[in-house]
């Protein structure tokens, strides 16, 4: 399971300050902590909501610089907005880099194609067009197929493309987990050289005791064929559940990383 660690973030209020302060220490100490429990990348997103493009353009070339300069393991530049994207990812020097995101949606879907196919990114890919969100399996795997045709057109290999089957509340539909896993397995058996990705978070809002929804769900992607999670790797439980599912669904081979996790537990 690869893990793309969240936590520089402008959307999780504590990083939000951090951000906004260019706190170079705490910048770094969160970048860290996250490679030291088990990341392997780091995400960073400095979408504050105020200030101009051109003032979240500096401040993604300022953390990207500040981040790598202390870590060894490669980013994923995430923003809605192509600039951005692009700002982040010309400074990244690491050969391995991650673009967090792109949907289907035809001018964004461009733009971040060709930034991917420049920097030989991996693309995490949203089943999302002007239409919004498809309700069923069957339309998020349509629009998935657009994607990666698309993506051929650049020349980019399936196997730089991670789907993202996308994860809505259960406390507002209680069908969504369903569809969810159901998109993951299609996904995995309709597009096989492609790979999977998703958070969590969104299926436990509104909800209490939100890390049991969360690590429920976690268990069953493993076995639905999950490649990648967008997670908090410093979440302890959360990434013994990661261990513990991988064993169960037979992608430990002799339960070695479960044991490497649980023998000075004992």
């Amino acid at each position: 399971m690869l893990i793309i660690g969240e936590k520089i973030n402008a959307s999780i209020p504590s990083s939000k300050k951090i951000i906004q302060a260019l706190d170079e220490s705490s910048l770094i100490e969160l970048a860290v902590k996250q490679v030291e429990a088990g990341a392997d990348f780091i995400d960073i997103n400095v979408g504050t909501g105020s200030g101009s493009v051109a003032d979240e353009i500096n401040t993604m070339k300022w953390a990207v610089e500040k981040v790598q300069a202390h870590i060894d393991k490669p980013l994923c530049i995430d923003s809605a907005d192509a600039e951005v994207l692009s700002a982040g990812l010309s400074t990244v020097k690491n050969e391995t880099c991650m673009i967090n995101s792109t949907n289907a949606e035809k001018a964004q879907m461009d733009k971040v194609l060709h930034l991917a196919k420049t920097y030989d990114a991996d693309l995490v890919a949203l089943p999302i067009d002007e239409q919004g969100i498809p309700a069923t399996v069957e339309k998020r795997i349509d629009v998935c197929r657009r994607l990666l045709d698309a993506s051929e057109k650049y020349r980019i290999p399936g196997n730089k493309i991670l789907f993202d089957p996308l994860v809505l509340p259960i406390s507002t539909d209680n069908r969504q987990g369903k569809v969810t896993l159901d998109t993951l397995a299609a996904i995995k058996k309709t597009f096989p050289e492609s790979r999977t990705v998703m958070g969590l978070s969104n299926i436990s809002y509104g909800l209490p005791q939100r890390k049991k929804i969360n690590n429920s769900l976690m268990h069953m992607a493993i076995y639905a064929g999950l490649d990648a999670a967008i997670a908090n790797p410093n979440d302890e439980l959360l990434m013994e559940t990661i261990k513990t599912a991988e064993a169960v669904a037979g992608k430990d081979r002799h339960c070695r990383r479960y044991i490497r996790v649980f023998r000075n537990k004992n």
